[in-house]
């Protein structure tokens, strides 16, 4: 089986971070690469953002549950290679489920909705009173409350397609709320609109939360727990990232939340600043050890590495920029094929590990795809610690 994925040495780079935590490896994880290579059904997407079912964020966890893992535009029908079939679609959103931790095709479903006549439609699509027609949804990160009746949050953005620039805008941030023992297509969720939109007069100026979702809460199994769900957001052209908090308990309450300003802990969106820059519309921030955090992502967002800074808190503040893997060689194509949002999924890790996912894409998407129809979809990498004497 042909894999259009990173084609680099498998082999470990053992390095030394003598500003962060000792040692780490980093090599390539093609068991989970190849679990999304598929020529039928589901066989191409973005996004990817993995949510436990048990609401257990760390490694180690998933052994006996599943995982939710969503993604946002996704390709319906049959795939071979140098084609693809004419009937093939495309949906904003689908979701699959996981079973335990091990990249097994027995043990994974991938779900979308359905029109009357069985055609592919998105699972989500904004409904919401400040929606507005032509809009879809792209997904965001999202948890199990855990002190909410165990119900899944999950984060969607309203999109818009346009004429100039990439071809849409983001025109407003949507909060979904899935009951707990619902399954797809969900319909009975329920959405929200959020104030964690930010607009204003120039690029620089918008931005959004839900890059992100850290869940340091006893529950969720973190490390070192404070009580808080910290969400994370993208802010400009230079991709910086803000940070916002809330307890668990208040999440739907947006009086409550908190955002990280020059004075701490503000409740007003607009006196949030930048912790760091240069990161994805996707990432990850968890902890490695006692005061010491990894912020995971794609460099510049659209990028040939991911990246990583080591950070003394949820909020930083962060170290310079380590490279982790180059993404560069992914195909014979390389001049169309990029990659972007790299994310770490905990909850698959295993102890002592951290299993990231980058996406790949096409600027000549349509073009590319009939060619090479298994392009567009998450490859994975394995980022093994060791802690520091």
């Amino acid at each position: 089986m042909l894999s259009y994925g990173c084609v680099q040495s498998q082999v470990q780079q053992r390095e030394e971070n003598t500003a962060a935590f000792g040692f780490y490896a980093v090599e390539a994880a093609p068991e989970w690469s190849d679990l999304f290579y598929k020529e039928s059904g589901w066989f191409g997407a973005d996004g990817i953002f993995a949510i436990p079912a048990n609401g257990k964020e760390a490694p180690g966890y998933a052994n006996n549950s599943s995982s939710y893992l969503f993604f946002s535009d996704t390709m319906i029908g049959k795939a071979v290679e140098g084609s693809v079939f004419e009937h093939s679609d495309m949906v904003n959103n689908s979701v699959a489920i996981i079973h335990g931790d091990e990249p097994d095709a027995g043990n994974i479903e991938f779900y979308w909705a359905k029109n009357k006549e069985g055609e592919p439609k998105s699972l989500f699509t904004p409904q919401t009173p400040n929606s507005k027609e032509g809009e879809y949804l792209w997904l965001g990160d999202g948890f199990v409350n855990q002190e909410k009746d165990d119900r899944m949050y999950l984060f969607a953005y309203r999109i818009q397609s346009t004429d100039t620039g990439m071809g849409f805008k983001e025109t407003g941030n949507i909060l979904i709320v899935i009951p707990p023992g619902s399954n797809p297509p969900f319909k009975n969720h329920r959405q929200l609109d959020t104030p964690l939109f930010l607009t204003g007069n120039d690029n620089e100026s918008y931005g959004s939360f839900g890059a992100g979702v850290f869940v340091n809460t006893e529950a969720a199994e973190a490390p070192d727990p404070d009580g808080y769900v910290y969400v994370y957001g993208v802010k400009g052209q230079n991709k910086q990232l803000l940070a916002a908090r809330v307890q668990p308990e208040n999440f739907e309450n947006f009086n409550h939340w908190e955002y990280w300003s020059q004075d701490g802990w503000d409740s007003d969106i607009n006196s949030a600043v930048a912790i760091t820059d240069s990161v994805s519309n996707e990432l990850s921030v968890y902890p490695v050890e006692e005061d010491k955090y990894v912020l995971i992502f794609q460099i510049n967002g659209i990028g040939s590495n991911v990246g990583m800074r080591i950070g003394e808190s949820p909020v930083g503040p962060f170290r310079s920029v380590k490279k982790l893997w180059n993404t560069e060689k992914i195909s014979n194509k390389d001049d169309d094929f990029f990659a972007y949002n790299a994310k770490v999924h905990t909850n698959l890790s295993k102890p002592g590990e951290l299993l990231i996912s980058y996406n790949i894409n096409s600027f000549d998407f349509l073009s590319d795809l009939k060619n090479y129809p298994n392009l567009y979809r998450p490859r994975f990498i394995r980022l093994t610690l060791e802690e520091s004497n």
